[in-house]
């Protein structure tokens, strides 16, 4: 390390996030390697380092002998000062090299509200921020994650895009790369090239023209670049990359375990929820592959324990299987499974016999709406008395803790929806004391959490309105006046940040000058509520005459140019307008292992929509 970076290091909160040499991490020699990526996670270390994406391509890159990936987070707000002042460029945490050093810059684009971040870490690396600013020396900017299927309101700033899973495509486009350097190609010339690779999104090749309303006319590509751009998918996981080993963190991350990754997408088809649509078609592991890469990574790590990681672990086809075979080993070796997301109508006494080793820290549904009807309404497919059954199980084995996290503002939503979600927390903890097998000398807890909701590109609520902040903290005031009893607790996000959320998420390319403005007079880690100001960002949209109304709060008609349109994530337009009326007709669509419903990622010819084609309609 730098002896500049270690006086520095005497001044901060926690040193341990910026001085990388842990275990597992990776060294090589620079002058060895033909190119260098920066990876970039545009939060705190705790919270980069529990990133999956992030620790399989970062093992993935590494594995090339010819590459050289290195860990790269946001500085915490003591150590930004700090380098600001002593005129330090942001770093990789390997070689302790500035960022503008390197020949690739990625960024993984988890939550909109990290847009400031990524400006941020490109200005204090020592990068021009805006893409068409940046010369031949210095690196290429890319982006991935799932922001990224609306990447519009970064267009300026940003020189690839990649859509969709990264194992292969990043590597295409570092080979490209490569071929382009040694052939004596510009930097025009290979972002070209490399808009013709499928899963690359290079948005300084399209044109975005707007009507007077300031809706969109047209997205037009240039110079030769493909008029929409295909995703990527992987079709065999148990043939792709996965690690054998994780970086070790020094100090306590967020989610301190080993990770084995037992399937992609999911069947269930939430109405409000991006990841259940961007993510397909459904792609699963096999019981061997996943078994064998969790006891690699226990053995290479010291974790003493694994978590089973996917959209929904109880929907994974050959769940019991799985559990038995990690058993085998995981008791003699002293490790714990989790199972994280977990559904309400995947908890057996089957699935909590063999679990029993698992420390009972709490266990975690989604509900979603306090009602049937809304239940419905947003096709989450679970009923209250399997909620209750669920409940039963659990309080017969030994719980007492559970949290609930429902979602207000939903399409269709009444005051009687937002009721009943505390009705329906009652009813849990009204199943704990008339339980016969309840824990002796226990008292429950019930915890309520209410995220405001979000309409998200590439769903069936693409087009609807967010509810105003007004109307927000209104069902706010109701859900916590609906209180009946001490057992259960409730908790809500707040309405700003999820408004300025729901305006990057389905904006457009005039929100530039927003996220520019923003970088400049110093936003950054707007996810964290001591760093948000929704009175400074209010006065950017109006300093800049731009209403963020019009993109969180207004209602889209099916007919409209959507910013995201010329992106294609498998899933057919039509198909989401079809699932937008049966949602206002509170009608259900089974899950895809129930009936295919024709949603279109049946074009990607693998995982659950080649499995079920004998059901293809």
């Amino acid at each position: 390390m730098k002896h500049e970076i270690e006086r520095l290091l005497l001044k901060v909160q926690k040193p341990g996030r910026y001085v990388g040499g842990e275990l597992n991490s990776v060294i090589k020699d620079k002058e060895q390697v033909k190119t260098r990526f920066a990876f970039c996670f545009p939060d705190t270390y705790e919270i980069g380092m529990s990133h999956l994406g992030m620790k399989i391509l970062y093992g993935l890159l590494n594995q090339r002998e010819d590459i050289w990936c290195e860990r790269v987070f946001a500085p915490w707000i003591d150590m930004e000062q700090l380098m600001r002042e002593n005129k330090v460029l942001l770093y990789g945490l390997e070689s302790g090299d500035p960022i503008c050093d390197f020949d690739f810059v990625g960024f993984t684009l988890q939550y909109e509200l990290s847009f400031t971040n990524v400006l941020n870490m490109l200005e204090l690396g020592g990068i021009p921020v805006r893409n068409d600013q940046r010369g031949e020396d210095d690196p290429i900017v890319v982006a991935g994650g799932p922001c990224a299927c609306n990447p519009e309101p970064l267009a300026d700033f940003i020189d690839i895009f990649f859509l969709g899973a990264g194992e292969e495509v990043d590597l295409e486009v570092i080979d490209l790369y490569q071929k382009c350097k040694a052939e004596g190609k510009n930097r025009k010339e290979f972002l070209r090239e490399a808009a013709q690779i499928e899963g690359v999104y290079v948005p300084s090749l399209y044109q975005v023209a707007y009507h007077d309303d300031g809706t969109i006319e047209s997205v037009t590509p240039i110079e030769g670049a493909p008029a929409t751009v295909r995703k990527r998918v992987i079709l065999d996981l148990d043939k792709v990359y996965y690690p054998e080993s994780f970086v070790v963190p020094f100090l306590d991350i967020v989610h301190d375990r080993a990770v084995a990754e037992v399937f992609r997408g999911c069947i269930r088809g939430c109405r409000f929820c991006q990841a259940g649509f961007i993510y397909r078609p459904v792609i699963e592991k096999s019981v061997e592959t996943v078994s064998r890469q969790c006891r690699a990574l226990c053995a290479s790590t010291g974790y003493d324990e694994v978590s089973l990681s996917s959209l929904s672990t109880s929907d994974y086809s050959k769940i019991n299987e799985l559990l038995d075979e990690l058993l085998s080993w995981a008791k003699d070796d002293m490790v714990s499974v989790s199972l994280p997301s977990l559904r309400v109508d995947g908890f057996s006494t089957e699935l909590t016999d063999k679990i029993k080793t698992v420390r009972k820290s709490g266990l975690t549904f989604a509900p979603e709406a306090g009602t049937q009807r809304l239940r419905d309404v947003i096709n989450k497919n679970v009923r209250e008395e399997e909620l209750m059954k669920t409940m039963d199980v659990a309080f017969g084995a030994g719980w007492n803790r559970v949290k609930l996290y429902f979602m207000i503002g939903l399409p269709t939503e009444t005051d009687d929806d937002v009721v009943g979600i505390t009705r329906l927390g009652q009813a849990v903890v009204d199943a704990y004391y008339h339980h016969p097998n309840k824990p002796k000398g226990q008292s429950v807890s019930v915890t309520v959490s209410a995220a405001a909701f979000v309409p998200k590109p590439f769903t069936p609520f693409q087009w609807e309105p967010q509810d105003t902040m007004e109307e927000f903290q209104r069902k706010q005031h109701l859900l916590k006046d609906s209180i009946t009893t001490r057992k259960l607790t409730v908790n809500y996000h707040a309405a700003d940040t999820s408004f300025v959320e729901a305006v990057f998420a389905r904006g457009d390319r005039k929100l530039c000058a927003v996220m520019e403005e923003a970088w400049k007079r110093g936003f950054h880690f707007d996810g964290w509520s001591d760093c948000f100001s929704m009175e400074k960002w209010m006065e950017i949209f109006q300093n800049l005459g731009i209403d963020p109304a019009f993109y969180a709060n207004r209602r889209r008609s099916f007919d409209e140019v959507l910013p995201w349109d010329h992106l294609d994530y498998g899933i057919k337009k039509s198909f989401l307008i079809e699932e937008c009326k049966k949602a206002y007709a509170a009608a259900t669509t089974p899950n895809c292992r129930e009936k295919c419903s024709a949603c279109g990622a049946a074009c990607y010819k693998g995982g659950i929509c080649v499995e079920n084609r004998s059901s293809m309609v």
